[in-house]
């Protein structure tokens, strides 16, 4: 009965939460540009302006050789006038591995504020060598030498062993400011289908989704 009650109070807490609670833009899709990356940065803009924190960080989805799938939140580097978003990890952590044999991903942006979510889907490819140094190469110090590490998701038995390791690679960057992480990757999602999701708080949620065709772009209204 305990338990019946604690997942009961849980249901509760979690159906209490207010949903969509706030001033919501308008999403006008009959005057939405052709160009899912025209709409992409009238939308981040629009974010940037109304303080939404963090409005570059998505979540990327990837799959293994079984079709098991995972997800992490991650940064969004770059947006291309062909439909390219850029993020860029180690060729050797989960996504890495789990992109270099399932080469197809999808990521989301969600803006809780705007009540807005952006999702793409496509095929991904990494970037030559010379776009991944300068992306490792903008990196903070700090976040340079966690990925200098080079040990992403492995089990760590003690603590000390990454404060033995971050030390190890900060000396390393001092004595060459311009080591790369081997490994360090810069990839693309090759958008094939963009979704743009307006909130409503009626339910009426207004979705316009681009479809690629070659060098166009096909639009649809999607039911809520």
């Amino acid at each position: 009965m305990a338990e019946h009650g604690s997942a009961g109070s849980i249901r509760e807490l979690l159906r209490g939460l207010p949903v969509f609670d706030t001033e919501l833009p308008e999403f006008d899709v009959d005057a939405a540009p052709s160009d899912p990356v025209a709409l992409f940065m009238e939308w981040l803009t629009s974010a940037i302006e109304a303080g939404v924190r963090e409005p570059h960080a998505m979540s990327l989805a990837t799959s293994d050789a079984g079709g098991r799938p995972s997800s992490r939140v991650l940064l969004c580097k770059d947006l291309d006038a062909d439909g390219t978003w850029y993020f860029a990890t180690s060729a050797n952590s989960r996504k890495g591995r789990e992109l270099a044999v399932t080469p197809y991903a999808a990521v989301c942006f969600y803006w809780p504020e705007q009540g807005r979510q952006i999702r793409v889907r496509g095929t991904v490819a990494p970037a030559d060598a010379e776009r991944s140094a300068a992306d490792f190469l903008a990196r903070s110090p700090g976040a340079r030498a966690d990925a200098l590490i080079g040990r992403q998701s492995r089990v760590l038995d003690k603590p000390s062993d990454l404060d033995d390791a971050l030390r190890a690679a900060h000396a390393r960057i001092e004595a060459d400011p311009g080591v790369v992480a081997p490994d360090w990757t810069l990839y693309g999602i090759r958008g094939e289908e963009v979704e743009f999701w307006q909130a409503d708080r009626e339910r009426r949620h207004t979705r316009l989704r681009y479809l690629r065709e070659d060098t166009t772009w096909a639009r649809h209204r999607l039911w809520p």
